[in-house]
């Protein structure tokens, strides 16, 4: 139940392994909550070596603690990028060279169009934009060394529904798609895949806490094709596909895991 509403209820799970993901050698970026953790405990499960950047040292402690020894974690504000550059050869002395890059991290804070400030676009753009393109850059080297690797970006169906109440964050987002497609031309040579994974309203506790209510969920299940509300654990289902050999002719695309809403 969230916020009074009695959520359907839904089917078992019976969830795939992926062999060529084990061992491999993956960075997640806001990898201690909601969507990151999750991705980060579903690549943990498949064998892989994991190393995620967050700034919540608190939130990353835990999850370390539950998930074992082949988690790392380093600590780093993304908007800093000379910072994060350090935190991802920090992971790579620690983890290896990464095979595979989650770019998730974001913040879909609400704000009203007539409130935006120079500063605040620019906040919002660094904050789910910019630090997606230079850990693409600061890995890519690596991943041409070692022959390949996948790319798998956090897109956002904000602006595919046209949704309001964001518009820093939805401009940013929609940016994260071309950046995928050019950077998946770019580094397609050297057997580099780029894709975006699309989530639709996934229920964080993020979002149960701040956004949650019951007319907000009752419209969002009359806006999907299937009746159930959706986990963390299906973002990165797809996510693990994507990384996966199973997937080594997908690239320059979206992938959409949000009912049907889009």
């Amino acid at each position: 139940m969230y916020n009074n509403v009695v959520i359907k209820k839904k089917m078992s799970r019976n969830l795939a392994i992926y062999p060529s993901l084990s061992k491999k050698v993956v960075i997640v970026t806001g990898g201690a909550s909601g969507i990151g953790a999750e991705i980060v405990s579903a690549f943990v499960k498949q064998g892989a070596k994991v190393g995620f950047i967050d700034l919540n040292a608190d939130a990353s402690q835990k999850l370390v603690k539950t998930l074992g020894e082949n988690v790392h974690f380093e600590i780093c504000d993304l908007c800093d990028i000379s910072a994060m550059k350090i935190a991802m050869k920090k992971l790579t002395t620690l983890i290896g060279t990464a095979d595979i890059l989650v770019n998730n991290a974001g913040s879909d804070d609400r704000h009203d169009w007539k409130d935006v400030t120079e500063d605040y676009w620019n906040e919002r753009l660094s904050t789910n934009l910019r630090h997606q393109f230079f850990a693409i850059q600061h890995v890519a080297h690596g991943m041409i060394k070692k022959g390949g690797g996948s790319i798998i970006n956090i897109g956002s169906n904000s602006w595919w529904e046209a949704g309001g109440g964001f518009p820093a964050y939805a401009t940013a987002k929609s940016a994260v798609h071309g950046l995928t497609r050019t950077m998946a031309r770019d580094l397609g040579q050297h057997r580099i895949r780029v894709n975006t994974v699309v989530p639709g309203w996934i229920m964080t506790e993020r979002q149960k806490t701040l956004w949650v209510t019951p007319e907000g969920l009752e419209n969002q299940y009359k806006r999907q094709c299937l009746p159930d509300l959706i986990d963390p654990i299906y973002v990165a289902r797809m996510v693990l596909f994507l990384a996966s050999d199973d997937a080594l002719m997908c690239t320059a695309n979206n992938y959409m895991v949000e009912a049907g809403s889009i």
